[in-house]
């Protein structure tokens, strides 16, 4: 008779290897990929449907967008308001353009106000006004922003600091005013 213990030991013996070998595959880490990999595409969102967007709304000029607005705001805190008016150069008047001036329009009268201007102008108007001013004793200056037209510094009310009163810019299809030379780098307009 041949003893089972033998036979139970190898049984016992291959389980063990058994459970040895898988419990190795499950635990041994994947190869890393060495080359090109397939990736699975992954489902794009729809593109979205063309809309109609509306267009920009245009702002209208007023005295409260047409200079810088840190400038209405040091005007705002030392108490002055505007005040808006049509913008003549002499006797014509520039159509779709504003004159503001900027004051203590509530305090006595004074000589302390600010004048801003912005009109739309054709080429040829421009000219003509350029040399009717001249004519009447302003000063042309040409510069690349445009043309200055000042009032000559002899007979100005009041100048700035580089002797510049009343001045006009002229430029390829706009007008800017300021009653100093340097107010007309506050003019913000037209936006953009």
């Amino acid at each position: 008779m041949t003893s089972r213990l033998p036979r139970l030991g190898a049984a016992l013996v291959l389980a063990a290897t058994a459970l040895l070998v898988t419990s190795c595959a499950s635990a041994a880490p994947e190869p890393e990929p060495t080359g090109t990999v397939a990736s699975t595409p992954t489902p794009t969102a729809p593109a979205p449907e063309a809309t109609e967007t509306e267009a920009p709304v245009a702002e209208d000029l007023t005295c409260d967008n047409m200079i810088l607005a840190s400038t209405i705001a040091d005007f705002t805190a030392a108490g002055w308001s505007s005040q808006a008016e049509p913008f003549y150069i002499g006797a014509l008047e520039l159509p779709g353009g504003l004159l503001c001036k900027w004051a203590d329009l509530e305090g006595p009268a004074g000589d302390h106000l600010n004048m801003y201007g912005w009109a739309p102008i054709s080429t040829e108007t421009a000219e003509e006004l350029q040399a009717t001013l001249v004519g009447e004793g302003w000063i042309r200056e040409d510069a690349p922003q445009g043309v200055y037209i000042t009032e000559n510094p002899d007979t100005a009310m009041s100048v700035d600091d580089q002797g510049y009163g009343w001045t006009y810019l002229f430029s390829e299809s706009d007008v800017k005013f300021s009653n100093t030379k340097q107010g007309i780098l506050l003019v913000d307009w037209p936006k953009g």
